[in-house]
């Protein structure tokens, strides 16, 4: 890029009668935030948007971090940051929470570009949509009014989510653009991994590592949500849920949300198919008791299928019946997968399994290992 640029223009304050064009390139590709939602709309989001922490004092664990931020803004001498670390850890929610602690939420969207640069990655964006935003300054501070006029509502905020995907060479023009317009700007920048992120750009920020997150910490949130969303779970389920994400606190979210979700069968559901299908030989009571529970608990013959094949390796029975029902149920999954009748799957489904325990015999019964 070139060292003559031209001087930093203004921005005036938008009017409300102000048109506004669907191809204005310096809005088009930023996201939409969670607080900018209306409440209806809030309802249906994914818990991790959700229950996105909307204040520093919310965010999950690092204090150190936290604190140290908190002293920046308190001290109107922001610098450049650089916050990396594995996912799930808190990186965007901070950046969010500072931007709403310096503008308020009602003038983030003017004074905070935020972009996904894994998506938004080329050089191109660099020079158009973070040169375009950098390059004007606010006339007037956009500080809330409850926090005295802080003098950080003069500067604009550009976050750069995930930007260890960025192209070197977007790095190299990106490492111009914050020496030049650092007298309005401040940059965020987020990463996973900092050995992907130039030299030139390290030096020129300052850098904190998020830690995965403890225990407690995602425990507290967890707890937190399962009372609000009235979630039914076991303490155990939840001691495993904290222990398998990891220090990942959206992988917990995530997970907590899917099980809620999900419409798997019970075990007790499973254990009473495979003995009604194993000890009755009458196939239209084995059809009417499967399709009596499909519609009482509103469950799905793929999970059914996946549920009774796990159960019935588990008997011990002949090599030519297991060979059977094996054949038998992988065919069905494959037709249900194609787009079969899930009512004629189910009787065929009745069938294998009988005819499984006929070659057996009349007098021999699976046993459980």
């Amino acid at each position: 890029m070139s060292d003559f640029e031209d001087e930093m223009d203004i921005d005036v304050q938008p009017s409300k009668d102000a048109i506004q064009f669907s191809s204005d390139k310096s809005s088009g590709k930023t996201k939409r935030l969670t607080a900018d939602l209306p409440v209806e709309a809030e309802d249906n989001l994914p818990w991790v948007e959700k229950y996105r922490p909307n204040t520093l004092e919310d965010v999950s664990g690092h204090q150190d971090i936290l604190a140290t931020i908190n002293k920046f803004v308190d001290a109107n001498r922001l610098p450049h940051l650089l916050l990396y670390g594995p996912p799930g850890t808190g990186k965007t929610s901070t950046v969010l929470a500072l931007a709403r602690r310096i503008y308020g939420a009602q003038n983030m969207r003017q004074m905070v570009l935020e972009l996904n640069a894994s998506d938004d990655r080329g050089i191109d964006v660099v020079r158009e949509q973070i040169k375009t935003f950098a390059s004007t300054k606010q006339i007037f501070s956009m500080a809330p009014s409850n926090t005295g006029g802080s003098a950080l509502g003069k500067f604009k905020l550009i976050v750069l989510d995930e930007a260890d995907a960025m192209t070197s060479t977007a790095q190299m023009a990106l490492r111009r653009i914050m020496e030049r317009y650092t007298a309005n700007t401040r940059f965020c920048i987020i990463a996973n991994y900092t050995h992907k992120l130039s030299p030139a750009l390290l030096s020129r920020c300052t850098r904190f590592r998020f830690s995965p997150l403890k225990e407690a910490d995602i425990r507290s949130l967890i707890d937190h949500v399962i009372e609000k969303e009235q979630v039914l779970i076991q303490p155990e389920a939840v001691d495993s849920l904290v222990t398998l994400s990891k220090g990942d606190m959206r992988r917990s979210l995530n997970v907590l949300q899917a099980c809620h979700a999900s419409t798997a069968p019970h075990p007790s559901d499973i254990q009473e198919i495979m003995a009604t299908l194993l000890s009755t030989s009458d196939v239209t009571s084995c059809l009417n008791t499967v399709n009596t529970l499909k519609s009482t608990k509103g469950l799905a013959l793929a999970d059914i299928l996946a549920a009774l094949s796990d159960q019935l390796q588990r008997l011990t029975v002949p090599a030519q019946t297991r060979i059977t029902w094996l054949e038998g149920l992988a065919e069905i999954e494959f037709r249900l997968a194609g787009g079969g009748s899930e009512a004629l799957q189910t009787g065929g489904l009745v069938g294998v399994l009988r005819n499984g325990c006929e070659l057996m015999g009349e007098n021999d019964t699976p046993m459980a290992p």
